[in-house]
């Protein structure tokens, strides 16, 4: 190294250490009694010149199909044999909610389930058949699918059984395994109603049966109502087509409702005056109650929220006594559209109202957030409670639970409790009145 090179380093180094003492009092007084400027002067990241700054980096054309920063490896789609059952061609892979900001999932950590494994079509090979009560039956393919006049739109799909190992208590202790069974994504597609104004829909039609094409052959059935609302086809997700294990080229979306209706690989819609084609393999999932008798339609997804950070992956344990944090959280309704979240700090006795974030669409996440200062030392049990336009308030575990027993797996949204301990670790409990709380 040159001597002028030494010396400019110097130079350098010096103005650093200048700028952190003129500015240490200033910063420990904008950032709420810390002195964060100060106990960085020196900080090796900031005073010398970093690694990566004093070489070439990678060739734009290294990677033609992006991939995420290598820093960012824990950052993936999660699964465990107690979800498989050990048929992992018949099982789910949950999204990590924690790691992720806005409202829409990357492609590759929208969480995904089959039940007969990934099917890889071939779009050249791919044909849909609209048949049943309608004017004109017909055969398309991919290309033919795409004439029509498309539309996007943002809506989540989750799992009837999100959160459904916590009828009882809390079986995981993290927010990916206990709430990772949904994601949220910008959907292109042409709604069935447009298609069905070009095939003519007879009006004894009161039911739709949807089909894949993989290996289970998955089968469900739709109230004509709810096809003619707001039902789509859809091929491309977040603004690339589908990927394999979404349903490429093509599957159903039905916003709000269950995702397992959300038929993927579609291959046939059926139209019929009455569910007769119904057989075991195409019902769909129920829910035993106390008295003994089930629930057997449930389709859209209840108002629901939980808390994303802290979660018992994003703990408090670094910390400072009296430092300003942002609680933060999803909420989502398949009825309609968040109006508003409550936050508590006791496990529900009382409440404070957070703010909504971002975008606030239907049928979609919506992000919220409140302001707290953090007291070292200090234990709470953070409950989140969401409400939407139609009218319906996240009920209470005991709500719940009066009404549907613990006997279930589909359609838990009871509100959900983390557990902040004194020493700023979370934990997931559930608060019941009388019990107390059971931990995971």
């Amino acid at each position: 190294m040159s001597n002028k090179t030494s010396q400019d380093d110097n130079i350098e180094l010096s103005q650093r250490r200048n700028f952190f003492k003129r500015t240490a009092a200033l910063g420990a007084t904008a950032l709420a009694g810390t002195s964060l400027l100060a106990s960085q002067k020196d900080d090796p990241a900031i005073m010398h010149h970093v690694p990566w700054g004093q070489k070439w980096g990678d060739p734009v054309t290294k990677n033609l199909y992006g991939v995420p920063s290598k820093y960012e490896h824990n950052v993936t789609r999660r699964y465990t044999k107690l979800l498989a059952s050990g048929n992992y061609r018949a099982s789910i892979a949950v999204t990590p909610i924690h790691e992720l900001k806005g409202i829409i999932t990357p492609n590759g950590l929208f969480f995904s389930r089959s039940h007969g494994g990934i099917a890889h079509v071939d779009p050249q090979e791919y044909r849909l058949m609209i048949h049943g009560l309608v004017e004109k039956p017909i055969v398309l393919t991919l290309d033919q699918l795409k004439r029509y006049p498309s539309v996007t739109r943002v809506h989540f799909i989750e799992c009837p059984a999100n959160g459904g190992q916590e009828w009882r208590a809390p079986q995981y202790n993290s927010l990916q395994f206990s709430k990772g069974f949904m994601s949220c994504a910008e959907w292109t597609g042409v709604y069935i109603k447009t298609i069905l104004k070009d095939l003519g829909l007879k009006p004894e039609a009161k039911w739709m049966l949807s089909e894949g094409s993989d290996n289970s052959e998955m089968g469900r059935t739709i109230p004509i109502d709810k096809v003619l609302d707001d039902a789509m086809i859809v091929w491309a997700q977040n603004g690339e087509a589908l990927r394999p294990e979404q349903g490429y080229p093509v599957r159903l979306l039905l916003p709000g409702w269950e995702g397992n209706l959300c038929v993927k690989w579609l291959k046939r819609l059926e139209f019929a005056s009455e569910p007769w084609f119904c057989k075991e393999e195409t019902s769909k999932y129920t829910a035993l109650k106390p008295n003994g008798k089930a629930v057997q339609h449930f389709y859209a997804n209840e108002v629901n929220s939980t808390v994303t950070s802290p979660s018992p992956e994003i703990p408090w344990t670094d910390l400072e006594d009296g430092q300003l944090v942002e609680i933060e959280g999803l909420a989502w309704s398949g009825m309609g559209t968040i109006t508003g979240v409550d936050l508590s700090f006791d496990g529900g006795k009382t409440y404070v109202e957070a703010k909504l974030k971002g975008l606030v669409l239907p049928k979609a996440w919506t992000r919220w957030s409140y302001m707290h200062r953090y007291k070292k030392g200090e234990r709470l049990l953070l409950t989140s409670r969401a409400r939407d336009d139609a009218g319906y308030i996240q009920p209470t575990v005991d709500e719940e639970t009066s009404v549907m027993g613990v006997e279930s797996v589909y359609h838990r949204n009871a509100v959900e409790t983390w557990e902040v301990t004194p020493e700023g670790k979370v934990n997931h409990v559930q608060v019941r009145t009388p019990g107390g709380v059971k931990n995971a």
